[in-house]
């Protein structure tokens, strides 16, 4: 029954992490961006939603849409504030942007952390459950709030499969990834395809935020902790690799469930770190990677 149990738990909070690492992914794939304010964005987009649903009483489903909408304005905060004036910086080397970019994001987090903090105090906080009672699953009660977080994460992963393999944006994505200087002589607009990414990846990361809060609670002291989670799951299933950063997020998620389940909560991060420093060894591009 416990295995059960371990298996309805790890699926769900496995498609959390897949959420919101194919946005992660899907970043660096087309921007070459590794965004450490990821954690940051995350817990704002649950702290906005809880306010909204509870003080400011708009109920569960309406607060929850303010936090995902405050997930994406903290996403335009960090490309137009931090990412693309160092890119477009001339006092910083072209080939020294990236390290630069890596650093101006984790202080940046470090701010959002830092600033969430004082406006909220570090105590963990929960949304209500979108949907209120149970179902029996082989004899094991699950929350229906647990398999509606699965079903909503496919669904929003499904839609972005769709947008990029089904639609003209979706392909100069794509085609950004691959070869974005042909895709500006053919007159397409880097600014602009950039800034779609950035939407992208601000709605995923505001859903998977404020859906971890109905599950498990967030707290600004989790910053850390879901940038690394992210970060884990990207470089284990290969940078700029969606369908390898799936295959992590579910290994990540099991390993973690399991941990947290057999030997103790507070060592559910260790085994899945302990595993990417194994993959890095071996593999160094990642379970799907190319680079």
């Amino acid at each position: 029954m416990q295995a059960l149990q371990i298996l309805i738990d790890g699926f769900a909070i496995s498609a959390l992490y897949g959420l919101a690492a194919v946005g992660f992914t899907l970043m660096f794939g087309v921007c070459g961006v590794l965004n450490l304010a990821h954690g940051g964005i995350m817990v704002i987009g649950a702290l906005i939603g809880w306010l909204a649903a509870g003080a400011l009483g708009l109920g569960t489903w309406l607060g929850s849409l303010a936090g995902v909408l405050a997930a994406l304005l903290a996403a335009y905060a960090t490309y137009f504030t931090v990412v693309r004036p160092i890119q477009r910086s001339r006092a910083i080397p072209q080939e020294e942007t990236e390290i630069f970019v890596l650093t101006g994001t984790l202080l940046w987090g470090i701010m959002i952390q830092v600033g969430a903090a004082w406006l909220f105090s570090d105590n963990p906080v929960t949304i209500r459950p979108m949907i209120g009672g149970v179902v029996d699953l082989a004899g094991v009660r699950t929350p229906a709030n647990e398999i509606l977080i699965a079903a909503v994460c496919w669904v929003a992963i499904g839609l972005l499969w769709l947008l990029v393999n089904r639609t003209r944006a979706g392909r100069a994505l794509l085609a950004a990834a691959i070869n974005p200087r042909g895709l500006v002589l053919l007159g397409f607009e880097l600014d602009r395809i950039y800034l779609l990414v950035w939407t992208i990846y601000g709605v995923l990361a505001g859903i998977a935020g404020v859906l971890l809060a109905t599950f498990l609670g967030v707290g600004t002291n989790n910053v850390g902790q879901l940038t690394a989670s992210a970060f884990s799951v990207v470089i284990m299933g290969g940078l700029g690799s969606v369908s390898g950063s799936l295959i992590a997020a579910y290994v990540v998620g099991y390993l973690e469930t399991f941990t947290a389940y057999m030997i103790a909560p507070t060592l559910r991060p260790i085994p899945a770190l302990i595993l990417l420093v194994l993959v890095v060894y071996v593999r160094p591009q990642g379970l799907l990677g190319r680079r």
